[in-house]
Formats: C-alpha cells, sequence, structure tokens
C-alpha cells in the first residue's frame, strides 16, 4: 500500500508532481465530482417539491444537508490530523458522493430522497479536510489565496456541466429529474479514476512544506487551543451564513414570484457556478495581497442575493443568481485558504473541521429562517438578513486594528 503519511514517517516514496501540478490535478477531481454534486443541488429543490415537499421541508432538508456537509468536519478533520493518512479519507468521501447520486434516480417520495440526498452530503463531510490539508501543503510555496482561487476555478468548471447535463433531460422531457441524476453518476466514476492516479503521483502532498508542525496532531483535539484571531474569524463566517441561504430555498421562491420553467433552474444554477470560479481567483489574488480585508465584499454581497432572489423580477432573479454564485465562491475559496494562515500547520485538518461546523450550522439555520419567513414577507426577510449582514460586518472590520497583535492573525498586507 502507498504510504501518505508526512515527512518524518520514513517513506521512501517521492512526488512525481509538482504543487501547481497537484493543485491542478486535485482541480480536476474536484471539476469531475462537481459535475455529479452541483448537478444534483441545482435542482433538488424543485425535485422535491415535485416529490410532495413544502417550501419549509426544503430548507430543513437542504440546509440540513450542508450542515451535515459542513458539521461533520469538526470529527472528520482532527482525524485527518490524526492519522496523517488524508488519501484513504478522501477516496471514501469520493466514493459515496459517486454512489448516493445515481440512486436518487430511484427514489419516488420525499424522505428517501431527502437520505440519500445527505448521504452525498455525508461524503463532502469526509473527504475535504483532508483533501484541503493536502492542497495547504501544496499551497505553500504558491500562495494560499491562489491556489485555493485556482482550485476553485477548475472544480467550477464541472459546477457548470453538472447542471447542464440535467437541464438537457429536463429540456428532453418534463420528468427527466431522473435521466440527469443517472448521467451524473458518470461524472462520479471518472472522478474516482482521476484520485486514483493522482495519489499516485503525488502519495505524500506532505513533502511540500517541510516546515510544518505535525507533532501538534498526536491528540484527537476538536477545534479547541486555535488562537483568538481564529476564533474571531469563525464569528464573521458564520454570521456571513446565518444571512444567507441555500439554492434551494432562494430558487423555490424565486420560482413563486416569477414562475421559473424547471429547465431554467439548472441553467440559471449554471451561470451561478461560472461566476463563482471567476469570483474564487480574483478574491484569492487580491487576498493573497490585501488579507483579511478582502472579504468585507461578502456581507454585502450576501444581503444583495438574497434581495435580487426575492424581487419580483425575472432580470433581477438572474443577476441575484450570479451573485450568489460569486458569493459561494468565495465561501469556498478564499475564506478557507484564510484558515491555513490563521493556524499552526498540525492543527489545520481541526482548524478546517471546526470552521466548516459554525458556517454548516449557521448555514441551515439561515436558510429555515430565510424560507419560513420568505413566505411571509419580503420586507421581514430582508430586516434579518441585513442586520446579520451588517454585524459581520463589523465583526470583521473591527478587530483588524488590533490583528497585528494576536499571535495567529493575518497581517493586513498579506
Amino acid at each position: 500500500m502507498t504510504d501518505d503519511r508526512g515527512p518524518d514517517s520514513g517513506s521512501a516514496t517521492r512526488n512525481r508532481v509538482g504543487p501547481a501540478g497537484f493543485v491542478i490535478g486535485m482541480g480536476l477531481v474536484s471539476a469531475l465530482t462537481d459535475v455529479v454534486y452541483e448537478g444534483t443541488r441545482a435542482v433538488i429543490g424543485p425535485y422535491l417539491v415535485l416529490l410532495g415537499a413544502s417550501a419549509g421541508t426544503v430548507g430543513l432538508v437542504t440546509g440540513g444537508g450542508e450542515a451535515l456537509a459542513l458539521v461533520l468536519r469538526l470529527v472528520t478533520g482532527p482525524v485527518a490530523d490524526r492519522t496523517r493518512r488524508p488519501w484513504p479519507q478522501v477516496a471514501l468521501g469520493y466514493g459515496l458522493t459517486a454512489v448516493c447520486v445515481p440512486l436518487l434516480a430511484l427514489t419516488g417520495a420525499v424522505w428517501p430522497a431527502a437520505a440519500l440526498y445527505l448521504g452525498e452530503r455525508l461524503g463532502k463531510a469526509v473527504r475535504t479536510p483532508a483533501r484541503d490539508v493536502m492542497l495547504a501543503h501544496a499551497a505553500a510555496s504558491l500562495g494560499r489565496g491562489r491556489a485555493f482561487g485556482l482550485h476553485k476555478l477548475l472544480d467550477q468548471t464541472g459546477a457548470v456541466v453538472g447542471p447542464l447535463l440535467v437541464a438537457a433531460a429536463l429540456l428532453a422531457h418534463p420528468d427527466g429529474y431522473r435521466t440527469g441524476f443517472l448521467l451524473l453518476g458518470g461524472g462520479g466514476l471518472l472522478a474516482l479514476v482521476a484520485l486514483s492516479r493522482l495519489r499516485r503521483l503525488a502519495p505524500v502532498p506532505a513533502d511540500w512544506e517541510p516546515g510544518a508542525d505535525v507533532a501538534e496532531s498526536k491528540r484527537l483535539r476538536f477545534g479547541t487551543g486555535l488562537g483568538t484571531g481564529f476564533l474571531r474569524y469563525q464569528c464573521f463566517s458564520g454570521l456571513t451564513m446565518l444571512g444567507f441561504a441555500t439554492w434551494a430555498v432562494l430558487v423555490v421562491q424565486a420560482t413563486a414570484h416569477v414562475g421559473l420553467a424547471p429547465a431554467a433552474v439548472p441553467l440559471l444554477y449554471a451561470v451561478a457556478m461560472g461566476a463563482g470560479g471567476v469570483s474564487a481567483l480574483l478574491t484569492g489574488r487580491v487576498y493573497d495581497r490585501r488579507g483579511l480585508r478582502t472579504l468585507a465584499v461578502v456581507p454585502v454581497l450576501a444581503a444583495a442575493v438574497v434581495a435580487l432572489m426575492l424581487a419580483p423580477s425575472l432580470p433581477l432573479v438572474v443577476v441575484g443568481s450570479v451573485l450568489w454564485g460569486a458569493v459561494v465562491g468565495v465561501q469556498d475559496s478564499t475564506l478557507r485558504a484564510a484558515v491555513a494562515d490563521l493556524v499552526p500547520a498540525g492543527r489545520r485538518g481541526a482548524a478546517y473541521g471546526a470552521f466548516a461546523t459554525v458556517q454548516g450550522l449557521a448555514w441551515w439555520v439561515g436558510s429555515v429562517v430565510v424560507g419560513w419567513l420568505g413566505e411571509r414577507s419580503t420586507g421581514l426577510t430582508m430586516t434579518y438578513v441585513v442586520v446579520v449582514q451588517l454585524l459581520a460586518l463589523v465583526v470583521l472590520l473591527l478587530p483588524a486594528r488590533t490583528a497585528a497583535t494576536s499571535d495567529r492573525a493575518v497581517p493586513e498586507g498579506h
């Protein structure tokens, strides 16, 4: 068996690809997997409604799915630190996604479909901390923002292709959801093949960061002792998600207001994913130069997204969809890149787990609240969203003056 432990393991294996090649390779794996799960996320809301779910149930299931994908990283992150064998964990996570999505084609009721959707999200929770630890090693010489932004840009290509496949299935037949889910399954199989090849090329990503302090990972600790700078950052990221909502919740509301056709939903999602790839790359480059202040754009755009998606105007919904993708692109790349700069290398798995837990719980609550309020009053919904996002902005900007005194803070001009 290939040894994928850190540089102190005594492994004789050597990486046959450089850090940039690894980021590109992992981006390809993520792109193929994004074909699968982003294609599913694009239509899971309308599909659950077709099976008989209410808007509140859609918020509960999809928000719960995002929470599961993020909260469980509180466990899977420290496991990645403790075992220092990221490849099996990554493979298990990608395998769950590859299996669960095609099985959605066989469901005919809300709760079996919900269970499979949650199973796919479980795969995301299992693989992501270990994958991000490997990306952080590769990014040591490339720049965190640049490397994570490039990875996000690459995986967003799959996030565009997946929804387009489902849209084609729906255009061919109004009840084409099941055909779409079967088509998406092919991407999962290709992702597993590409992952196996990448593991052979780069069995020990930790070799790219020889100064990483792996000694701190010997004990299985769940996000404790990560520094006050990281805790402030947690608070900021949690608030941005608390005033946000999943695509499924927002698109169900938009459909009620402007009457979106079934095939239009994945098409809009594909456009959103394209915007997410661009925003990830741009903000990643700016982050490498200016540090955490770059992220002030997130709460501003997040508030605008909800307002636009609830507007009784198709053009505004289209703009809102683009901005939703842009916000998610930053959340999935640049926000993650900052975590690697805020904590010691040997605690990154735990830090990513703790970070994702706060994000997941907040997004679940935010999705349920926005879904519930959106059915009753657009004004109340926007009041809630604006207040929460203003709080996020305050938390991000106020500590900036004392960031230099924090032992974990990213310098303002990082």
